[in-house]
């Protein structure tokens, strides 16, 4: 299947989820993750009609930008977000060349990413990753943790960078009724912190991959993080 021909059925699935959860088409952001493509299916994404983009390595992606900008893509209508870990040693990087950071789980990272912006004279939206299980290979920060809480009391002093959400990645599990649970958990949590929180914004949700995003739509996301649907298999490392 083509770029162009998994895009179409993605939307349509997309669109399916959002009639079935009685919820706007234009309620939920489609991101393309793009990590480990090359650049040129990036491109033709961006033919395709897609402007949001997911990579996962802050030097992945600075390798790409190159080609990206002699492709001709309009570097203000294409955004692309940080949606892997990132290390504090890398956020004066990430601040200079992502239009987003998805993955903050620290105070320390929010507050090395606000450092980063005032140098660069630039404001950088953040989402929140929450940790749901306790797999090894999952990154965040525990919903029941004081970590969360002191970020989320320090971030109104942080001029620099905009909280807009949460994001998460439950465990893999082919019945869907599986992982179901944990979009409610997230989006439970985030209802609750946003009226802890009043002063912050709490917009996005984030969650949902090529394998989920319907049963993540239905059950309140606001951007869904589709590679495989789109891209096909990722190459071998």
């Amino acid at each position: 299947m083509s770029i162009v021909e998994s895009i179409a059925r993605v939307e349509e699935q997309i669109a399916e989820a959002c009639r079935r959860a009685m919820r706007p088409r234009e309620s939920v952001h489609l991101m393309a993750v793009s990590k480990t493509h090359p650049a040129e299916l990036i491109v033709e994404a961006y033919g395709c009609g897609i402007r949001l983009f997911g990579e996962n390595r802050v030097q992945e992606f600075a390798a790409k930008q190159p080609a990206l900008q002699a492709s001709g893509m309009s570097s203000d209508a294409a955004s692309f977000h940080l949606i892997g870990p990132l290390q504090s040693n890398k956020s004066a990087r990430a601040a200079q060349i992502f239009d987003g950071i998805d993955s903050v789980d620290s105070v320390r990272l929010a507050q090395r990413l606000d450092e980063a912006c005032a140098a660069a004279a630039k404001r950088l939206p953040i989402l929140i990753e929450i940790k749901l299980s306790p797999e090894a290979t999952k990154h965040g920060v525990s919903p029941d943790a004081d970590e969360l809480h002191e970020l989320l009391e320090r971030l109104p002093d942080l001029k620099n960078v905009m909280f807009r959400g949460l994001m998460a990645i439950p465990p893999y599990s082919d019945d869907l009724e599986q992982v179901r649970p944990y979009f409610r958990r997230l989006r439970a949590l985030r209802d609750s912190l946003a009226q802890k929180y009043p002063a912050l914004q709490f917009d996005e949700l984030s969650m949902g991959m090529s394998h989920d995003f319907p049963v993540a739509i239905e059950e309140g996301s606001t951007v869904v993080r589709v590679g495989t649907a789109i891209f096909g298999a990722r190459p071998p490392a």
